[in-house]
């Protein structure tokens, strides 16, 4: 199994000067280390950018510099080379891309003013846009994938519930932390073990990328309202599942100040559309990093 990804994921250089912030190379590192993680190969898409302009380049729009007949010919070339390697490995699980760029943008892309327009656009950029029938994931969100599932476990019946979404989890390349399979799991701890487990679990908060909380019942379990909050407050994504069909009030599905700080889903479908996973899971191995297709 494999995934197709923006050749500057795994060399920044390509990309044009300046634009590389560090937050863009902690991402990149995440999106290597998920891939090996699970045993994901790494193919680098060729860069359109680099091979037309150059490396070294200044940023700029697509209307700008790369609007012409002999760009769009190298992209005709690029295009066949990488539907010929996908005809010989089959399709990838997804499209890895760098949001705002004019090549590989996911959900915007820097295209040029035209009109009352802004340069920055909704939409893929211009090589990615080429093919529309593989799922493409920003390398923002798909290097957010460590994640902390916040749940009641009480009783058994919680308990076997939180192992199924972490197993779902699991299944679709995700890193998670579970407090209950860290012994947060018994009404008889001591002083020293409370303290323990609670810094361990703020610490595993800390740490995640991406909160998934458990919010069914009548009302939210207070330790679950309690990581949410403090998980909110440090601005992650946090992600609530709540399959009880009863409401909380006339307008909210749950306690206001909760459903306020978080997407909330009713279904594990909706969970694993909101947390944009790729396709299917694969068994773990080592990755393996493939040269690009430059020449």
């Amino acid at each position: 199994m494999y995934v197709l990804c923006s050749p500057c994921i795994l060399n920044p250089a390509l990309r044009a000067d300046g634009i590389t912030k560090p937050s863009d190379r902690d991402a990149f590192e995440r999106t290597k280390n998920r891939c090996d993680a699970f045993g994901i190969e790494i193919i680098p898409l060729p860069c359109p950018e680099t091979l037309y302009l150059g490396p070294g380049r200044a940023p700029g729009t697509f209307l700008e510099r790369l609007n012409t007949p002999a760009f769009s010919r190298l992209m005709d070339e690029l295009e066949s080379q990488v539907r010929d390697l996908i005809t010989r490995r089959g399709p990838p699980l997804c499209i890895i891309g760098v949001n705002s760029s004019p090549t590989c943008g996911v959900t915007s892309t820097w295209y040029g003013s035209t009109g009352d327009e802004p340069p920055r656009r909704t939409g893929k950029g211009v090589f990615l846009s080429r093919f529309p029938e593989i799922p493409v994931i920003d390398t923002l969100v798909f290097a957010r994938y460590r994640a902390y599932l916040a749940a009641p476990l009480f009783s058994e019946a919680e308990r076997s519930y939180n192992l199924q979404i972490a197993d779902l989890l699991r299944k679709n390349m995700f890193e998670v932390y579970l407090p209950q399979e860290t012994g947060d799991d018994s009404g008889t701890r001591k002083k020293d073990e409370q303290t323990r487990l609670f810094s361990s679990n703020k610490k595993a908060i800390d740490d995640a990328d991406i909160i998934i909380a458990i919010i069914d019942g009548a009302d939210a379990d207070s330790g679950t309202a309690w990581e949410m909050g403090y998980a909110s407050a440090q601005g992650k994504h946090v992600i609530a599942l709540r399959t009880d069909f009863r409401n909380a009030g006339t307008h909210e599905k749950v306690n206001l100040m909760l459903e306020q700080s978080a997407t909330v889903v009713s279904t594990r479908e909706a969970l694993l559309e909101a947390l944009i996973v790729p396709t299917q899971p694969v068994p773990p191995m080592k990755s393996q990093i493939r040269p690009p297709f430059l020449k």
